[in-house]
Protein backbone atom coordinates (compact mmCIF):
# COMPACT_ATOMS: atom_id res chain seq x y z
CA UNK A 1 0.00 0.00 0.00
CA UNK A 2 1.64 2.96 -1.32
CA UNK A 3 2.22 6.19 0.95
CA UNK A 4 -0.41 9.07 0.49
CA UNK A 5 1.00 12.28 -0.84
CA UNK A 6 1.32 15.38 1.30
CA UNK A 7 -0.63 17.88 0.86
CA UNK A 8 1.45 20.93 -0.66
CA UNK A 9 2.61 23.99 1.46
CA UNK A 10 1.07 27.50 0.09
CA UNK A 11 4.88 28.34 -0.84
CA UNK A 12 4.93 25.31 -3.35
CA UNK A 13 1.16 26.10 -4.64
CA UNK A 14 2.20 29.50 -5.56
CA UNK A 15 5.58 28.32 -6.92
CA UNK A 16 3.13 26.20 -9.10
CA UNK A 17 0.83 28.56 -10.08
CA UNK A 18 3.84 31.19 -10.90
CA UNK A 19 5.24 28.82 -13.08
CA UNK A 20 1.86 27.76 -15.36
CA UNK A 21 0.92 31.45 -15.64
CA UNK A 22 4.37 32.02 -17.22
CA UNK A 23 3.14 29.55 -20.19
CA UNK A 24 1.26 32.90 -21.32
CA UNK A 25 4.04 34.80 -21.78
CA UNK A 26 4.52 33.98 -25.29
CA UNK A 27 0.96 35.26 -26.05
CA UNK A 28 2.11 38.72 -24.94
CA UNK A 29 5.84 38.49 -26.05
CA UNK A 30 6.94 41.31 -28.64
CA UNK A 31 7.21 38.17 -31.59
CA UNK A 32 3.92 36.81 -30.50
CA UNK A 33 2.76 35.73 -34.27
CA UNK A 34 5.58 34.09 -34.58
CA UNK A 35 5.37 32.30 -31.43
CA UNK A 36 1.50 31.25 -31.93
CA UNK A 37 2.78 29.78 -35.10
CA UNK A 38 5.50 27.82 -34.06
CA UNK A 39 2.87 26.71 -31.44
CA UNK A 40 0.41 25.52 -33.91
CA UNK A 41 2.84 23.12 -35.75
CA UNK A 42 3.33 21.68 -32.30
CA UNK A 43 -0.43 21.07 -32.04
CA UNK A 44 -1.11 19.24 -35.33
CA UNK A 45 0.76 16.26 -34.28
CA UNK A 46 0.28 13.66 -31.08
CA UNK A 47 3.32 12.19 -29.55
CA UNK A 48 5.62 13.52 -31.93
CA UNK A 49 9.06 15.30 -31.41
CA UNK A 50 10.50 17.76 -33.98
CA UNK A 51 13.98 19.24 -34.78
CA UNK A 52 14.67 22.87 -36.12
CA UNK A 53 14.42 21.42 -39.85
CA UNK A 54 11.07 20.01 -39.34
CA UNK A 55 9.58 22.78 -37.60
CA UNK A 56 11.13 25.11 -40.27
CA UNK A 57 9.69 23.03 -42.78
CA UNK A 58 6.18 22.74 -41.93
CA UNK A 59 6.50 26.90 -41.12
CA UNK A 60 7.44 27.62 -44.71
CA UNK A 61 3.93 25.59 -46.15
CA UNK A 62 1.62 28.12 -44.74
CA UNK A 63 3.81 31.81 -45.56
CA UNK A 64 2.15 32.65 -41.94
CA UNK A 65 4.07 35.26 -39.77
CA UNK A 66 7.19 32.45 -39.03
CA UNK A 67 8.12 31.33 -42.91
CA UNK A 68 10.84 33.72 -42.98
CA UNK A 69 12.48 32.82 -39.54
CA UNK A 70 15.99 31.01 -40.20
CA UNK A 71 17.28 28.08 -38.18
CA UNK A 72 19.05 30.20 -35.66
CA UNK A 73 16.22 32.29 -34.88
CA UNK A 74 14.26 29.24 -34.51
CA UNK A 75 16.16 27.79 -32.10
CA UNK A 76 16.60 30.68 -29.85
CA UNK A 77 12.21 30.58 -29.87
CA UNK A 78 11.72 27.01 -29.07
CA UNK A 79 14.53 27.15 -26.26
CA UNK A 80 12.55 30.05 -24.80
CA UNK A 81 9.48 28.06 -25.05
CA UNK A 82 10.66 25.69 -23.27
CA UNK A 83 11.65 27.82 -20.50
CA UNK A 84 8.15 29.20 -20.09
CA UNK A 85 7.17 25.28 -19.99
CA UNK A 86 5.32 25.20 -23.88
CA UNK A 87 7.47 22.60 -24.74
CA UNK A 88 9.69 19.90 -23.85
CA UNK A 89 13.05 17.98 -24.56
CA UNK A 90 12.79 15.32 -26.31
CA UNK A 91 15.13 11.81 -24.87
CA UNK A 92 14.39 10.16 -28.07
CA UNK A 93 17.80 9.04 -29.50
CA UNK A 94 19.23 10.57 -32.76
CA UNK A 95 20.33 8.58 -35.51
CA UNK A 96 22.65 10.70 -37.92
CA UNK A 97 24.21 9.75 -40.79
CA UNK A 98 27.14 12.74 -40.86
CA UNK A 99 28.13 15.63 -38.11
CA UNK A 100 26.48 18.07 -39.63
CA UNK A 101 23.27 15.98 -40.14
CA UNK A 102 23.67 15.28 -35.46
CA UNK A 103 23.74 19.11 -35.43
CA UNK A 104 21.18 20.20 -37.33
CA UNK A 105 18.82 17.47 -34.95
CA UNK A 106 20.34 17.00 -31.76
CA UNK A 107 17.63 19.13 -30.58
CA UNK A 108 14.25 17.97 -30.80
CA UNK A 109 10.97 18.84 -28.96
CA UNK A 110 7.61 18.08 -27.94
CA UNK A 111 4.56 19.16 -26.47
CA UNK A 112 3.76 19.71 -23.03
CA UNK A 113 0.32 19.17 -21.75
CA UNK A 114 0.09 22.69 -20.38
CA UNK A 115 1.50 24.31 -23.69
CA UNK A 116 -1.27 22.39 -25.68
CA UNK A 117 -4.17 23.57 -23.26
CA UNK A 118 -2.87 26.83 -23.26
CA UNK A 119 -2.39 27.40 -27.45
CA UNK A 120 -6.13 25.23 -27.77
CA UNK A 121 -7.52 27.65 -25.60
CA UNK A 122 -5.48 31.01 -27.96
CA UNK A 123 -6.99 29.50 -31.15
CA UNK A 124 -10.48 28.62 -29.68
CA UNK A 125 -10.70 33.03 -28.80
CA UNK A 126 -9.13 34.13 -32.01
CA UNK A 127 -11.36 32.19 -33.87
CA UNK A 128 -14.44 33.11 -32.27
CA UNK A 129 -14.00 35.78 -29.81
CA UNK A 130 -16.24 38.48 -31.38
CA UNK A 131 -18.99 36.14 -32.55
CA UNK A 132 -21.97 35.66 -31.28
CA UNK A 133 -22.59 32.21 -30.17
CA UNK A 134 -26.43 30.51 -29.66
CA UNK A 135 -27.27 29.25 -26.84
CA UNK A 136 -28.04 25.26 -26.89
CA UNK A 137 -31.17 25.42 -25.46
CA UNK A 138 -31.69 22.30 -26.44
CA UNK A 139 -29.67 20.48 -24.46
CA UNK A 140 -31.08 21.52 -21.17
CA UNK A 141 -33.99 19.38 -22.35
CA UNK A 142 -31.30 16.43 -22.85
CA UNK A 143 -30.31 17.02 -19.32
CA UNK A 144 -33.44 16.84 -18.23
CA UNK A 145 -34.50 13.74 -19.64
CA UNK A 146 -31.11 12.11 -19.15
CA UNK A 147 -31.71 12.82 -15.22
CA UNK A 148 -35.20 11.77 -15.34
CA UNK A 149 -33.99 8.74 -16.53
CA UNK A 150 -31.03 7.75 -14.51
CA UNK A 151 -33.12 8.97 -11.68
CA UNK A 152 -35.84 6.00 -12.75
CA UNK A 153 -33.16 3.05 -13.30
CA UNK A 154 -31.85 3.97 -9.56
CA UNK A 155 -35.10 3.24 -7.86
CA UNK A 156 -35.92 0.28 -10.27
CA UNK A 157 -35.36 -3.44 -8.56
CA UNK A 158 -32.00 -4.74 -8.91
CA UNK A 159 -30.17 -1.13 -9.57
CA UNK A 160 -28.56 0.55 -12.34
CA UNK A 161 -26.10 -1.26 -14.32
CA UNK A 162 -22.64 0.59 -14.00
CA UNK A 163 -21.75 0.55 -17.38
CA UNK A 164 -25.17 2.30 -18.63
CA UNK A 165 -25.17 4.61 -15.03
CA UNK A 166 -21.47 5.33 -16.34
CA UNK A 167 -22.65 6.65 -20.09
CA UNK A 168 -25.31 8.44 -18.86
CA UNK A 169 -23.82 10.42 -16.18
CA UNK A 170 -20.80 11.52 -19.14
CA UNK A 171 -23.56 12.29 -21.48
CA UNK A 172 -25.62 14.13 -18.87
CA UNK A 173 -22.69 16.34 -18.06
CA UNK A 174 -21.10 16.57 -21.37
CA UNK A 175 -24.54 18.39 -22.52
CA UNK A 176 -24.87 20.30 -19.62
CA UNK A 177 -21.55 21.96 -19.83
CA UNK A 178 -21.85 22.77 -23.54
CA UNK A 179 -25.55 24.13 -22.34
CA UNK A 180 -23.58 26.38 -19.57
CA UNK A 181 -20.62 27.43 -22.11
CA UNK A 182 -23.13 28.76 -24.90
CA UNK A 183 -25.66 30.58 -22.27
CA UNK A 184 -22.03 32.52 -20.75
CA UNK A 185 -20.63 33.17 -24.48
CA UNK A 186 -23.66 34.77 -25.50
CA UNK A 187 -24.33 36.92 -22.42
CA UNK A 188 -21.05 38.14 -22.54
CA UNK A 189 -21.31 38.95 -25.74
CA UNK A 190 -24.59 40.37 -25.03
CA UNK A 191 -23.32 42.19 -22.32
CA UNK A 192 -20.03 43.92 -25.10
CA UNK A 193 -23.06 45.31 -27.55
CA UNK A 194 -25.02 46.81 -24.94
CA UNK A 195 -22.03 49.09 -23.27
CA UNK A 196 -22.26 50.88 -26.76
CA UNK A 197 -23.86 54.67 -27.22
CA UNK A 198 -23.42 54.88 -30.95
CA UNK A 199 -25.76 52.31 -31.93
CA UNK A 200 -27.61 53.48 -34.93
CA UNK A 201 -31.49 52.53 -35.74
CA UNK A 202 -30.74 49.85 -37.76
CA UNK A 203 -28.75 48.50 -35.32
CA UNK A 204 -30.94 49.29 -32.78
CA UNK A 205 -33.98 47.76 -33.99
CA UNK A 206 -31.91 44.29 -34.91
CA UNK A 207 -30.60 44.62 -31.04
CA UNK A 208 -34.32 44.94 -29.99
CA UNK A 209 -35.82 41.48 -31.95
CA UNK A 210 -32.91 39.91 -30.60
CA UNK A 211 -33.24 40.89 -27.24
CA UNK A 212 -37.21 40.52 -27.00
CA UNK A 213 -37.36 37.76 -28.72
CA UNK A 214 -34.83 35.22 -28.34
CA UNK A 215 -32.98 36.18 -24.85
CA UNK A 216 -36.70 36.52 -23.53
CA UNK A 217 -36.75 32.87 -25.40
CA UNK A 218 -33.55 31.32 -23.96
CA UNK A 219 -35.27 32.74 -20.14
CA UNK A 220 -38.82 31.34 -20.58
CA UNK A 221 -37.09 27.82 -21.15
CA UNK A 222 -34.74 28.08 -18.71
CA UNK A 223 -37.42 29.16 -15.81
CA UNK A 224 -39.43 26.05 -16.98
CA UNK A 225 -36.88 23.49 -17.20
CA UNK A 226 -34.90 24.96 -14.08
CA UNK A 227 -37.53 23.94 -10.91
CA UNK A 228 -38.33 20.27 -12.69
CA UNK A 229 -34.27 19.47 -13.54
CA UNK A 230 -34.17 20.95 -9.53
CA UNK A 231 -37.07 18.24 -8.19
CA UNK A 232 -35.69 15.45 -10.30
CA UNK A 233 -31.67 16.21 -8.25
CA UNK A 234 -33.47 16.29 -4.62
CA UNK A 235 -34.83 13.39 -5.84
CA UNK A 236 -31.83 11.61 -6.93
CA UNK A 237 -29.70 13.54 -4.22
CA UNK A 238 -29.74 10.86 -1.76
CA UNK A 239 -28.40 7.91 -3.80
CA UNK A 240 -25.56 9.74 -5.58
CA UNK A 241 -22.85 8.32 -3.18
CA UNK A 242 -23.90 4.47 -3.64
CA UNK A 243 -24.21 5.39 -7.53
CA UNK A 244 -20.46 6.80 -7.72
CA UNK A 245 -19.35 3.94 -5.68
CA UNK A 246 -20.99 1.42 -7.93
CA UNK A 247 -19.48 2.97 -11.06
CA UNK A 248 -16.10 3.42 -9.65
CA UNK A 249 -16.00 -0.49 -8.40
CA UNK A 250 -16.98 -1.40 -11.74
CA UNK A 251 -14.29 0.99 -13.11
CA UNK A 252 -11.51 3.40 -11.91
CA UNK A 253 -10.03 4.80 -15.47
CA UNK A 254 -7.14 5.88 -15.49
CA UNK A 255 -6.98 6.69 -11.65
CA UNK A 256 -7.40 3.20 -11.31
CA UNK A 257 -4.67 1.98 -13.96
CA UNK A 258 -1.99 4.01 -12.29
CA UNK A 259 -2.68 2.93 -8.53
CA UNK A 260 -2.66 -0.77 -10.02
CA UNK A 261 0.83 -0.52 -12.02
CA UNK A 262 2.29 1.49 -9.00
CA UNK A 263 2.29 4.82 -10.57
CA UNK A 264 4.03 7.40 -8.76
CA UNK A 265 1.38 8.77 -6.37
CA UNK A 266 2.33 12.48 -7.21
CA UNK A 267 0.75 12.24 -10.60
CA UNK A 268 -2.62 14.03 -10.34
CA UNK A 269 -5.49 12.77 -12.49
CA UNK A 270 -8.15 14.74 -13.66
CA UNK A 271 -11.37 12.48 -13.81
CA UNK A 272 -14.01 13.09 -16.46
CA UNK A 273 -17.28 14.93 -15.33
CA UNK A 274 -19.70 13.37 -12.82
CA UNK A 275 -17.48 10.57 -11.43
CA UNK A 276 -16.81 13.33 -8.58
CA UNK A 277 -19.78 14.52 -6.11
CA UNK A 278 -18.13 17.82 -6.41
CA UNK A 279 -19.29 17.63 -10.20
CA UNK A 280 -22.88 17.08 -8.45
CA UNK A 281 -22.80 19.74 -6.26
CA UNK A 282 -22.16 21.76 -9.00
CA UNK A 283 -24.65 21.36 -11.66
CA UNK A 284 -27.37 21.33 -8.70
CA UNK A 285 -25.85 24.92 -7.84
CA UNK A 286 -26.52 25.82 -11.42
CA UNK A 287 -30.10 24.99 -10.65
CA UNK A 288 -30.83 25.64 -7.16
CA UNK A 289 -29.64 28.05 -4.56
CA UNK A 290 -27.41 25.88 -2.04
CA UNK A 291 -25.71 28.42 -0.42
CA UNK A 292 -27.55 31.63 0.18
CA UNK A 293 -25.68 33.58 -2.77
CA UNK A 294 -28.72 32.63 -5.74
CA UNK A 295 -28.56 30.18 -8.11
CA UNK A 296 -26.98 30.72 -11.83
CA UNK A 297 -31.03 30.83 -12.73
CA UNK A 298 -31.25 33.32 -10.62
CA UNK A 299 -28.26 35.72 -12.17
CA UNK A 300 -29.62 34.57 -15.79
CA UNK A 301 -32.85 36.45 -15.26
CA UNK A 302 -31.11 39.34 -13.34
CA UNK A 303 -28.58 39.82 -16.48
CA UNK A 304 -32.33 39.54 -18.71
CA UNK A 305 -33.53 42.55 -16.70
CA UNK A 306 -30.07 44.38 -17.27
CA UNK A 307 -30.41 43.26 -20.56
CA UNK A 308 -33.63 45.28 -21.32
CA UNK A 309 -32.48 48.06 -18.85
CA UNK A 310 -29.54 49.04 -21.17
CA UNK A 311 -31.55 48.53 -24.06
CA UNK A 312 -34.42 50.72 -22.50
CA UNK A 313 -31.47 53.35 -21.74
CA UNK A 314 -30.33 53.11 -25.87
CA UNK A 315 -33.92 53.81 -26.63
CA UNK A 316 -33.89 57.09 -24.60
CA UNK A 317 -30.43 58.11 -25.87
CA UNK A 318 -31.82 57.53 -29.28
CA UNK A 319 -35.23 59.82 -28.83
CA UNK A 320 -32.45 62.42 -27.30
CA UNK A 321 -30.28 62.44 -30.26
CA UNK A 322 -33.99 63.21 -32.70
CA UNK A 323 -33.53 66.57 -30.50
CA UNK A 324 -30.35 67.84 -31.52
CA UNK A 325 -28.18 65.92 -28.29
CA UNK A 326 -26.22 63.40 -30.74
CA UNK A 327 -23.57 61.36 -29.93
CA UNK A 328 -20.11 61.95 -30.77
CA UNK A 329 -18.55 58.00 -29.99
CA UNK A 330 -17.80 57.35 -34.06
CA UNK A 331 -16.18 60.56 -34.56
CA UNK A 332 -14.22 60.57 -31.38
CA UNK A 333 -13.26 57.15 -32.90
CA UNK A 334 -12.18 58.53 -36.36
CA UNK A 335 -10.28 61.05 -34.97
CA UNK A 336 -8.30 58.57 -32.58
CA UNK A 337 -7.43 56.79 -35.50
CA UNK A 338 -6.09 59.68 -37.51
CA UNK A 339 -4.21 60.71 -34.48
CA UNK A 340 -2.65 56.88 -34.73
CA UNK A 341 -1.36 56.87 -37.98
CA UNK A 342 -0.54 60.41 -38.37
CA UNK A 343 2.67 61.85 -38.05
CA UNK A 344 4.18 64.16 -35.02
CA UNK A 345 3.70 67.62 -37.32
CA UNK A 346 0.78 65.71 -38.77
CA UNK A 347 -0.37 64.92 -35.59
CA UNK A 348 -0.42 68.91 -34.29
CA UNK A 349 -2.13 70.13 -37.04
CA UNK A 350 -5.14 67.76 -36.52
CA UNK A 351 -5.33 69.03 -32.51
CA UNK A 352 -5.07 72.21 -33.90
CA UNK A 353 -8.03 71.92 -36.35
CA UNK A 354 -9.70 69.38 -33.94
CA UNK A 355 -9.77 71.27 -31.13
CA UNK A 356 -7.93 74.70 -30.87
CA UNK A 357 -4.62 73.68 -29.34
CA UNK A 358 -1.64 75.80 -29.90
CA UNK A 359 1.86 75.74 -29.16
CA UNK A 360 2.97 76.83 -25.88
CA UNK A 361 2.21 80.59 -25.54
CA UNK A 362 3.03 82.85 -22.54
CA UNK A 363 -0.07 84.19 -20.59
CA UNK A 364 1.21 87.21 -19.62
CA UNK A 365 1.24 87.31 -16.03
CA UNK A 366 4.18 89.15 -14.66
CA UNK A 367 5.86 87.68 -11.68
CA UNK A 368 6.38 89.26 -8.35
CA UNK A 369 7.58 92.44 -7.88
CA UNK A 370 10.72 91.77 -5.99
CA UNK A 371 11.67 89.13 -7.97
CA UNK A 372 14.02 89.93 -11.06
CA UNK A 373 14.21 86.77 -13.23
CA UNK A 374 16.92 87.76 -15.58
CA UNK A 375 16.54 86.96 -19.62
CA UNK A 376 18.62 84.46 -19.89
CA UNK A 377 16.71 82.31 -17.28
CA UNK A 378 15.07 79.02 -18.81
CA UNK A 379 11.50 78.78 -18.31
CA UNK A 380 12.24 75.16 -17.11
CA UNK A 381 14.79 75.66 -14.03
CA UNK A 382 13.17 80.06 -13.76
CA UNK A 383 10.41 80.83 -11.06
CA UNK A 384 6.97 79.39 -10.87
CA UNK A 385 4.47 81.98 -11.59
CA UNK A 386 1.42 81.31 -9.54
CA UNK A 387 -2.04 81.50 -12.38
CA UNK A 388 -5.51 82.60 -11.20
CA UNK A 389 -8.08 79.46 -10.69
CA UNK A 390 -10.22 80.97 -13.16
CA UNK A 391 -7.65 81.88 -16.13
CA UNK A 392 -6.03 78.18 -15.42
CA UNK A 393 -9.26 76.26 -15.60
CA UNK A 394 -11.88 78.50 -17.62
CA UNK A 395 -9.41 80.87 -19.53
CA UNK A 396 -11.18 84.09 -17.81
CA UNK A 397 -9.80 86.96 -16.30
CA UNK A 398 -12.89 87.64 -15.16
CA UNK A 399 -13.83 87.28 -11.62
CA UNK A 400 -16.80 85.01 -10.81
CA UNK A 401 -19.12 84.41 -7.66
CA UNK A 402 -20.30 87.50 -5.44
CA UNK A 403 -18.03 88.85 -3.25
CA UNK A 404 -17.86 88.09 0.17
CA UNK A 405 -19.27 90.10 3.12
CA UNK A 406 -17.04 91.65 5.37
CA UNK A 407 -16.24 90.08 8.70
CA UNK A 408 -17.30 91.38 11.93
CA UNK A 409 -14.72 91.47 14.24
CA UNK A 410 -16.29 93.85 16.55
CA UNK A 411 -16.16 91.25 19.67
CA UNK A 412 -12.32 90.48 19.21
CA UNK A 413 -11.89 94.32 19.55
CA UNK A 414 -13.86 94.11 22.84
CA UNK A 415 -11.98 91.48 23.73
CA UNK A 416 -8.22 93.03 22.87
CA UNK A 417 -9.42 96.33 24.68
CA UNK A 418 -10.44 94.88 27.87
CA UNK A 419 -7.35 93.18 27.93
CA UNK A 420 -5.16 95.81 27.17
CA UNK A 421 -7.17 98.24 29.96
CA UNK A 422 -6.25 95.49 32.18
CA UNK A 423 -2.49 95.23 31.37
CA UNK A 424 -2.58 98.95 31.56
CA UNK A 425 -4.29 98.85 34.93
CA UNK A 426 -1.42 96.01 36.00
CA UNK A 427 1.49 98.46 35.07
CA UNK A 428 -0.01 101.46 36.95
CA UNK A 429 -0.40 99.04 40.20
CA UNK A 430 3.25 98.16 39.59
CA UNK A 431 4.34 102.16 39.28
CA UNK A 432 2.52 102.79 42.33
CA UNK A 433 4.66 100.45 44.03
CA UNK A 434 7.74 100.80 43.06
CA UNK A 435 6.84 104.76 44.05
CA UNK A 436 5.31 103.70 47.24
CA UNK A 437 8.87 101.65 48.23
CA UNK A 438 11.60 104.44 46.92
CA UNK A 439 13.60 104.92 49.64
CA UNK A 440 13.20 101.84 51.22
CA UNK A 441 13.94 98.85 48.38
CA UNK A 442 15.57 97.06 50.65
CA UNK A 443 12.95 96.53 52.91
CA UNK A 444 10.24 96.01 51.31
CA UNK A 445 9.24 92.51 49.00
CA UNK A 446 7.99 93.85 45.26
CA UNK A 447 5.47 91.71 43.50
CA UNK A 448 6.11 89.80 40.23
CA UNK A 449 4.31 93.08 38.41
CA UNK A 450 6.46 95.63 40.28
CA UNK A 451 10.11 93.71 39.74
CA UNK A 452 8.81 93.54 36.43
CA UNK A 453 8.59 97.20 35.90
CA UNK A 454 11.65 97.92 37.56
CA UNK A 455 13.94 95.54 35.33
CA UNK A 456 12.32 96.92 32.59
CA UNK A 457 13.23 100.69 33.90
CA UNK A 458 16.80 99.75 34.83
CA UNK A 459 17.39 98.17 31.35
CA UNK A 460 16.28 101.37 29.05
CA UNK A 461 18.35 103.18 31.99
CA UNK A 462 21.52 101.15 31.29
CA UNK A 463 21.06 101.66 27.70
CA UNK A 464 20.92 105.38 27.89
CA UNK A 465 23.63 105.41 30.09
CA UNK A 466 27.19 106.88 28.97
CA UNK A 467 30.69 105.69 30.23
CA UNK A 468 32.77 108.04 32.09
CA UNK A 469 36.47 107.46 32.48
CA UNK A 470 38.59 108.46 35.74
CA UNK A 471 41.73 108.12 37.36
CA UNK A 472 41.02 105.87 40.63
CA UNK A 473 42.34 107.54 43.70
CA UNK A 474 46.02 105.32 45.23
CA UNK A 475 45.95 103.32 42.16
CA UNK A 476 49.29 104.45 40.37
CA UNK A 477 47.13 105.72 37.67
CA UNK A 478 44.26 102.95 37.63
CA UNK A 479 41.33 104.06 35.76
CA UNK A 480 37.90 103.64 36.44
CA UNK A 481 34.44 103.85 34.78
CA UNK A 482 31.35 105.51 36.24
CA UNK A 483 27.95 106.64 34.14
CA UNK A 484 26.49 109.53 33.47
CA UNK A 485 22.80 110.06 32.22
CA UNK A 486 21.84 106.32 33.34
CA UNK A 487 18.08 107.29 34.15
CA UNK A 488 15.04 105.78 32.17
CA UNK A 489 11.32 107.59 32.66
CA UNK A 490 7.24 106.41 31.61
CA UNK A 491 5.71 109.29 31.56
CA UNK A 492 2.08 107.77 30.96
CA UNK A 493 2.96 105.69 34.50
CA UNK A 494 4.48 108.82 35.91
CA UNK A 495 7.38 107.40 37.10
CA UNK A 496 11.59 107.72 36.75
CA UNK A 497 14.20 105.56 37.44
CA UNK A 498 18.12 107.01 37.90
CA UNK A 499 21.12 104.32 38.04
CA UNK A 500 24.25 105.24 39.70
CA UNK A 501 27.48 103.47 39.94
CA UNK A 502 29.03 103.69 43.55
CA UNK A 503 32.22 101.36 44.42
CA UNK A 504 31.61 98.78 47.17
CA UNK A 505 27.82 99.63 47.56
CA UNK A 506 25.28 96.47 46.37
CA UNK A 507 22.13 96.75 46.61
CA UNK A 508 19.39 94.04 47.16
CA UNK A 509 16.00 93.65 46.01
CA UNK A 510 13.45 91.29 47.42
CA UNK A 511 10.42 90.07 45.53
CA UNK A 512 8.21 87.09 45.21
CA UNK A 513 10.03 85.32 42.01
CA UNK A 514 13.20 85.77 44.16
CA UNK A 515 15.99 88.33 45.59
CA UNK A 516 18.20 90.47 42.70
CA UNK A 517 21.56 91.63 43.88
CA UNK A 518 22.81 94.67 42.30
CA UNK A 519 27.00 95.19 42.42
CA UNK A 520 28.23 99.01 42.59
CA UNK A 521 24.76 100.28 41.89
CA UNK A 522 22.13 102.24 43.48
CA UNK A 523 18.60 102.63 42.16
CA UNK A 524 16.69 106.46 42.65
CA UNK A 525 13.26 106.21 42.30
CA UNK A 526 11.11 108.99 41.61
CA UNK A 527 7.93 110.86 39.56
CA UNK A 528 8.23 111.83 35.95
CA UNK A 529 7.58 115.46 35.27
CA UNK A 530 7.75 118.15 32.49
CA UNK A 531 10.09 120.21 34.66
CA UNK A 532 12.64 119.98 37.10
CA UNK A 533 10.88 122.34 39.39
CA UNK A 534 7.69 119.77 39.73
CA UNK A 535 10.02 116.93 40.94
CA UNK A 536 9.45 114.82 44.11
CA UNK A 537 12.47 113.08 44.56
CA UNK A 538 12.89 110.39 47.47
CA UNK A 539 15.86 109.37 49.16
CA UNK A 540 18.46 106.99 47.92
CA UNK A 541 17.93 103.03 48.36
Amino acid sequence: MGVPAQDPSPEADRGEAWQRLSAYAYLSAPDRLEYVEIMRVFCGTLLADLAVPDVLAKLAEPGGPAAGLDAETLTVRLEQLVRWGNLLRSSHSVKASSITEYQRSRSRYQLSKLGERIQRDADEVLAGADAAREVSSELLALVERGLRELNELVYRPGGVEPQDALERVSTLFVQFAEFADSVRDFYAYLGQVLARYDLDSAEYQGFKELLLDYVEAIREDVAFRAPRIAAVLDELWPHLPGLLEHIDAHGQGLSGALAGAGGPPEVRVQRSRGRELTDWEGLRGWFTDVDGQGSQVDQLRDATLRALQSLLANAKRMLRSASGEISRRKDLLRLARWFDEAAPQDAHDIAVAAFGLYGTRHLGIPPASDEVVPAYTSWWTGPVVEVPVALRERGSRAQRGRASAVEDHSEQKRRLQHAAREQAAARRAAADELRSAAGRLADVRLTSAALGLLLELLATALGNARLRRAEAAGTDGAQDFGLESAQSEEAELGIRLAVRRTTGVQTVLHSADGDLVLDELELEIGRSSVSASDEAEVGVS
